[in-house]
């Protein structure tokens, strides 16, 4: 399974100075720490310094459960850093959230049963019954919330406490056909997921393929994001697009917008397992 050993990723972002990337490395070399990846990035208009930094721990000489405090003290606090440490022996917990249509559930469920991510689906949640079967084919609990605006408080109060029951650590919105509410999305600021098709907001409402058909466009696409109170408007983590033509019909259309949404939204995940993803204000740093 991928991510199975034992090592360390650091993401950290701060006030960009002279020094950092040496200050950070000579830290995990000094205590023994193998480096296997290093990226940073400056943005020189904000003067603001991105890194993401793994490396083995098998020699490293500060033990897991205190490597956060040590670096909190030696580094973190002179450069104003924002960071999180992550352990490899901690695995992400993933809860999908679905309504009826099955064609991205099927993809990360696919890839989840092929062992492609270091992750764990404990659960999931749907407003509907309808892709309970799949659930089973794939051994994971199904829940079903039935939402309508008198009960969505109640029902999402229900949801939050399953998701900390499971010890969920992020959500994926795989066509989730509901807005979620401002007070869920705080318990999981930058980690929940969404996928939309890249028409938002030129071709918004309920049959963008339709409206899409009848413009004429050449290009469609789709757009994975962390989900914000701003509808639709979180981070960006992924985009794709594919070329079209006057021949295809809208069923031609909503079958590669499909084919985009899943790959799109597993690339998103697959990142966010990762431990690729910095987000920082309403935009990300994905690294590679």
């Amino acid at each position: 399974m991928k991510g199975n050993d034992n090592t360390a990723v650091l993401l950290i972002h701060c006030p960009d100075k002279p020094g950092i990337l040496a200050v950070v490395t000579e830290f995990i070399n000094q205590h023994k720490g193998n480096i296997l990846y290093l990226d940073q990035y400056v943005n020189r208009e904000e003067g603001v310094f991105f890194m993401r930094v793994k490396w083995e721990l098998d020699t490293f000489q500060i033990p897991t459960d205190k490597i956060e405090e040590y670096f909190e003290t030696l580094i973190a606090t002179r450069f104003n850093m924002v960071y999180r440490l992550y352990l490899s022996d901690t695995k992400p917990r993933m809860a999908i959230f679905v309504s009826k249509m099955s064609h991205c559930l099927y993809d990360l469920l696919a890839r989840y049963a092929a062992d492609e991510w270091h992750v764990e689906i404990p659960l999931i949640i749907s407003n509907h019954p309808d892709m309970e079967s799949v659930a089973k084919r794939f051994d994971i609990p199904y829940y079903v919330f039935p939402i309508t605006k008198e009960n969505k408080s109640e029902q999402e109060a229900k949801q939050l406490a399953l998701l900390k029951e499971h010890g969920v650590t992020f959500c994926v919105l795989a066509r989730y056909m509901q807005v979620l509410s401002s007070n869920f999305i705080e318990h999981y600021p930058n980690r929940i997921i969404n996928i939309h098709h890249s028409f938002l907001p030129a071709f918004a409402g309920a049959k963008p393929y339709h409206a899409a058909h009848e413009r004429g466009v050449k290009v469609i696409g789709a757009t994975s994001h962390y989900v914000t109170t701003d509808l639709d408007a979180g981070p960006i983590i992924d985009q794709d697009v594919t070329h079209i033509s006057h021949k295809d019909t809208v069923e031609e259309l909503i079958k590669k917008g499909r084919d985009l949404e899943k790959i799109v939204l597993s690339h998103a995940v697959e990142k966010h397992i990762e431990r690729k993803i910095l987000a920082y204000k309403n935009r990300t740093v994905v690294f590679q």
